[in-house]
């Protein structure tokens, strides 16, 4: 048999070019449930405000470990020494971070998997391809976890300036064609160190540090909290809590039986088997939208008219404010819908409801970014700068919003 070519390069639209390093990260790209992830939507129901908004989370996890590689030859330039086992576990683990993410994950979690939150599922996937790779992934899998003697391997992972952050906001930033968020991430790179352990950003670097933590906030207000996509996100939470409900009754519904599998069962943390995985990792984008497209036509007024309104993009109205919304406004708009299409109370609430948002770009006391001045002196970045924004960023800013139907005359 004649050996394959592992050593391939992918061309990303960002970056350029980009290297797969080595035989196991191929190896992993080639896997079943990573290229699961080419069927994943890295914005969810983003595009149907931006476009362009359809790069999926594969697309993302391989920019992730494009950045790894840089990080890893910035600092092992600056001396700090990083093995290869090493370099090659913090570019597994950056590759999967997000592989348990499920179709339109934010809101499936608060749906249909609602005790389980897609890191755990990530590191469940992680296990077990690791079984089949005989243990290749075990230092990856502990330094995922923070469990590795080096703490800045794990920050690199997962910490408030990691690759994964300095990818999305890069790339959901040119897919969105919202230009704000346009971070310098590979400069962002060039300025990291290592301080006892810990990852620091050198002097020089605070500027970019004080853009990315503004490019973060200006990215949830106008994108990920964008006013439409948080009444899509709505919409298909309750589209997929009335189908479970009508599931529940005995409705027969047509779905994928990946999909059927967990509108039936309640699946938790303690009964989240391998079995369950197996089903999990079948679950994409498309079958979540050919279930809706079938029940556009349902018989049940709720799961219809939800499904209808986000297939045909025809959503609810959305009010937005920085106080809490006076109850008989909710009130009046439930009697007028129930009078309109002659519903229950029950029913009129999937299409009436309200909620909070926050925003916090950057929080304090958490893996702080740590700016590393000429005299060693190590200070948090807000302390650091003259930026006086960047305080107010560490503060959360919650608002309240109301979703209505559009009245028809």
């Amino acid at each position: 048999m004649k050996k394959r070519n592992k050593l391939k390069i992918l061309n990303d639209p960002i970056y350029g070019f980009i290297t797969i390093p080595n035989e196991l990260i191929f190896d992993l790209i080639e896997h079943k449930y990573f290229q699961r992830l080419r069927r994943i939507s890295q914005m969810g129901l983003s595009y149907l405000v931006y476009p362009g908004a359809h790069h999926t989370r594969f697309h993302h996890a391989l920019g992730c470990m494009h950045l790894m590689q840089k990080a890893v030859r910035v600092l092992s330039f600056k001396g700090v020494t990083i093995s290869e086992e090493e370099e090659e576990a913090l570019c597994a683990a950056i590759l999967l971070h997000d592989i348990g993410h499920g179709p339109f994950s934010h809101a499936m979690e608060h749906s249909i998997v609602n005790e389980v939150n897609h890191e755990s599922i990530s590191l469940m996937f992680m296990e077990k391809i690791n079984e089949e790779f005989n243990g290749s992934l075990t230092l990856a899998i502990q330094i995922f976890k923070g469990e590795y003697h080096r703490n800045f391997l794990h920050q690199l992972i997962s910490s408030q300036l990691d690759m994964d952050r300095l990818d999305y906001l890069k790339r959901d930033s040119f897919y969105t064609g919202v230009a704000e968020g346009n971070i310098n991430s590979e400069r962002l790179i060039t300025m990291l160190t290592v301080v006892n352990d810990e990852l620091v950003v050198e002097e020089k670097g605070i500027y970019s540090v004080e853009k990315f933590l503004l490019a973060r906030r200006l990215m949830y207000w106008q994108v990920y909290l964008h006013k439409t996509s948080l009444v899509a996100e709505n919409l298909l939470i309750r589209v997929l809590k009335r189908a479970k409900e009508l599931v529940d009754t005995g409705v027969t519904l047509k779905a994928s039986e990946a999909l059927t599998f967990f509108l039936k069962n309640k699946i938790t943390a303690e009964n989240f088997t391998s079995e369950v995985l197996e089903t999990f990792s079948r679950l994409d984008d498309y079958d979540i939208i050919s279930a809706m497209k079938e029940w556009s036509r349902s018989e049940d007024f709720v799961l219809s008219m939800l499904s209808s309104m986000i297939i045909d993009r025809d959503l609810l109205k959305i009010k937005i404010k920085k106080k809490p919304f006076r109850n008989h406004k909710k009130e009046n708009h439930i009697e007028k819908f129930k009078k309109q299409y002659k519903i229950s109370d029950e029913e009129a609430r999937y299409f009436i409801f309200e909620g909070t948002i926050s925003n916090q770009a950057y929080h304090l006391n958490k893996q702080n970014i740590n700016i590393l001045y000429k005299s060693r002196k190590i200070v948090d970045v807000v302390k650091a700068t003259d930026e006086f924004n960047l305080e107010a960023l560490s503060k959360p800013v919650t608002k309240y919003f109301m979703c209505y139907p559009k009245h028809k005359h």
